[in-house]
């Protein structure tokens, strides 16, 4: 297998793998070829690689014994949770974001960046190439928080889909956030308008775009989510939010509006094909076809979901309604693992447990890692699948080792058993991991930093996050 120890755009040439292209057809090949050139993919199919689609100079890479699909899309995370991972370990959502909140209020950019390194170099090594994060926490003295995870996205070199979050209703107000963690409305409408001007990229291939993204309805007020919505319509960008993750929410919505989660978010503007939400544990019949009537993604994250109790997502259903389902890792603190190629085997065996072996088949689950997330991001015509024009975001799997060898389907192979190394991961044409490493980045390095922000958060917690502390 090929080294290159580098992270520049190549042509590449990979023989002998199985290949799930996870196109609309389900296309997969025994043994196969992929031709990457210029940062797309050039050519799939059964066989050797032709000679005339061969870019010359490409870089051979012999993928016997491997499997080869789409790289996965994480359509929700919150990277700075890195840094509180193994907190409030025995707690439901609400009594573990009191315990976390006074740690979050005392993030600056140095120890987000060294979180957000953390959370993606895991992300990559599990077959991730894009992903997102949801930052809703923005202390008034913590610095640029989102330029510190862009600038860590591109170190770790994953396509990135910072999602601009806000709270602005606080614990005075009937919220569950303290006060000291939440925003002017105004404030944090502007300060996500000005994160769009920096940072969103609407161009074809691009490696950042930004997404809307108010907290939850126990954190934010209609008018911060109405004007959310109207800002992302106007500036042309997507809208993520939490909704209905435990019952509790749904309580809280009942009692507060006199309605459910999804109800109010509709009367918001918060349903249509720009929106996806996080979650979606408790969505009763009419919610589900609200959201597939509407074109409203839904971000399946079973390890979290399971962690904190809060029950499993109706997946097959909303499947059946027509829902674009992806899947997400969540907050590191409440998924200590951090790897999405977890929450492929998580998201089929939590929903056969829940409804029977049919519930959710193999192919599906992948779907879902790749294909679905895409069109959460609304990327899909771009990433999710291996075609021709498409963006050369690769994972090939080694499936030769003794965790694997002699399975008899390679998919079934890759989401029911053992995580397997990846051999290599591409992000446009760019080697992000390959024997199972980093080569963007020192692992061990990035390991101690991490360590060292764990240690600093810590101190200036104890210190109540001083000015200057």
């Amino acid at each position: 297998m090929l080294r290159t120890g580098r992270a520049d755009v190549a042509d590449w040439v990979i023989e002998g793998a199985a290949i799930a292209t996870v196109d609309a057809s389900g296309t997969e090949h025994a043994t196969g070829h992929l031709v990457v050139s210029a940062g797309s993919v050039a050519a799939v199919g059964a066989g050797p690689a032709p000679a005339p689609v061969v870019p010359a100079g490409a870089r051979r890479v012999d993928g016997t014994g491997c499997l080869l699909t789409p790289g996965f899309v994480n359509t929700h995370h919150h990277f700075s949770q890195w840094l509180t991972r193994g907190m409030a370990a025995d707690s439901e959502l609400f009594g573990w974001l009191t315990e976390l909140y006074p740690s979050w209020a005392c993030l600056t950019a140095e120890l987000e960046h060294a979180g957000a390194l953390g959370a993606l170099a895991v992300l990559a090594t599990s077959g991730c190439t894009t992903t997102m994060d949801h930052q809703y926490v923005f202390p008034k003295h913590g610095g640029d928080l989102l330029a510190a995870e862009v600038e860590a996205a591109a170190r770790v070199g994953l396509r990135f889909h910072p999602a601009r979050g806000s709270m602005d209703l606080g614990r005075s107000a009937g919220g569950l956030p303290p006060d000291e963690v939440v925003e002017d409305t105004d404030a944090a409408l502007d300060a996500t308008d000005d994160a769009i001007s920096r940072f969103h990229d609407p161009s074809p291939g691009a490696m950042v775009r930004v997404t809307v993204a108010p907290c939850s309805p126990f954190s934010v007020t209609p008018e911060l989510m109405t004007g959310a919505a109207e800002l992302a319509r106007r500036r042309g960008v997507r809208l993520h939010t939490h909704l209905a993750e435990t019952t509790d929410e749904d309580s809280y919505c009942k009692e507060r509006y006199g309605c459910t989660p999804t109800q109010y978010a509709e009367s918001l503007g918060w349903l249509g094909g720009d929106v996806w939400v996080a979650h979606g544990v408790h969505l009763d019949a009419a919610a589900r076809a609200r959201l597939g009537a509407t074109g409203t993604g839904v971000a399946h994250c079973p390890s979290s979901n399971g962690r904190l109790g809060a029950g499993t997502a109706p997946v097959p259903e909303l499947l059946a309604a027509g829902v674009a389902v992806g899947l997400g890792v969540d907050g590191s603190a409440s998924n200590e693992s951090g790897e999405l190629w977890a929450e492929v085997r998580g998201s089929l065996l939590a929903a056969r447990a829940r409804a029977g072996a049919s519930a959710l088949g193999t192919r599906e689950a992948l779907r879902m890692a790749t294909m679905t997330g895409a069109r959460c991001l609304g990327r899909e015509d771009e990433l999710g699948s291996l075609e021709p024009g498409k963006l050369a975001d690769v994972a090939l799997w080694r499936l030769d080792t003794v965790a694997h060898a002699g399975i008899g389907d390679p998919v079934a192979a890759l989401v029911l058993g053992a995580r397997p190394a990846l051999a290599l991961l591409l992000v446009g044409g760019r080697a992000v991991v390959e024997h199972g490493e980093l080569v963007t980045l020192d692992a061990d390095a990035v390991a101690r930093e991490v360590t060292h922000a764990v240690r600093r958060l810590g101190e200036r917690r104890d210190a109540e996050c001083l000015p200057g502390a």
